[in-house]
């Protein structure tokens, strides 16, 4: 990966580590995305703007599904006016799970960016076949950071 690249993942996972934030302020597991369109142009994967953001909102929706992954296909989907997401990236704080992964593999997503992984529900434990085969993936970006808000939030929690 070029330097250049490199910069432009870790500047949007930092937004994604904000949503993660404002998930742990409201009580939620931090997970925090976002959601990037590629610029006409760019030719680098993940420049572009932010067309949505999401969080988890598992226990203020009383909903399974709420991660934050969906919200943000769910708004990017929207955002957009159609249901394919390949020219976009999506950053997220924690791996995605099996539900996120097939979701993201509906959308098309083009690129998926996380921190650190899930060891324990984590969709590469699973099947690499989840996410599409167009979907390029690429983990440990900000892996400390991401890890760190994890442990820091269920180390109070237990």
């Amino acid at each position: 990966m070029d330097i250049e690249q490199l910069k432009i993942d870790v500047d949007f996972m930092m937004q994604a580590l904000k949503e993660a934030q404002a998930a742990a302020d409201e009580g939620e597991v931090p997970v925090g995305c976002v959601i990037v369109a590629e610029e006409n142009g760019s030719g680098k994967k993940g420049a572009g703007r932010v067309i949505a953001r999401g969080h988890n909102l598992i226990q203020m929706l009383k909903d399974p599904t709420a991660h934050a992954e969906m919200q943000a296909i769910t708004a990017a989907s929207a955002h957009l006016g159609g249901k394919y997401l390949d020219r976009c990236t999506l950053y997220v704080t924690v791996e995605p799970c099996p539900m996120c992964a097939a979701a993201l593999r509906w959308a098309q997503i083009g690129r998926v960016v996380y921190g650190c992984k899930d060891p324990k529900r984590g969709a590469s434990l699973f099947s690499p076949s989840l996410y599409h085969p167009k979907t390029e993936v690429v983990g440990g970006v900000l892996e400390k950071e991401c890890q760190e808000m994890m442990t820091s939030f269920f180390k109070v929690k237990r």
